[in-house]
């Protein structure tokens, strides 16, 4: 996906853009990691989006999944993703994915 994003961004950000609200948990899943390994290239914006339609999935990949989407970003932008994770309701479990490393 990371590929895709850097060849087609416009395209590829419509396409995460309808899998984030998928009704297979699995294409949601997807729409949530597809910006793991890109690190300043990441689109905080639609890694956000991502997430967000997601925050209230008690499905535990999804959780697990928010939180390794921020932990991974962390790398890049740890200011980002410390001021999202305060100005969010994240499950227990995302959020300490998320905060692993900061």
């Amino acid at each position: 996906m990371a590929a895709l994003l850097d060849a087609h961004p416009a395209d590829a950000a419509r396409l995460v853009r309808r899998w984030r609200r998928d009704d297979s948990l699995w294409v949601r899943r997807l729409a949530i990691i597809s910006q793991l390994g890109r690190r300043e290239r990441t689109d905080r914006s639609l890694l956000a989006e991502a997430i967000e339609a997601n925050l209230g999935d008690p499905e535990f990949f999804i959780r697990k999944a928010i939180g390794w989407a921020l932990r991974d970003f962390a790398r890049a932008d740890p200011a980002w993703v410390r001021a999202f994770v305060d100005s969010h309701q994240l499950s227990p479990l995302s959020r300490r994915e998320a905060v692993k490393h900061l």
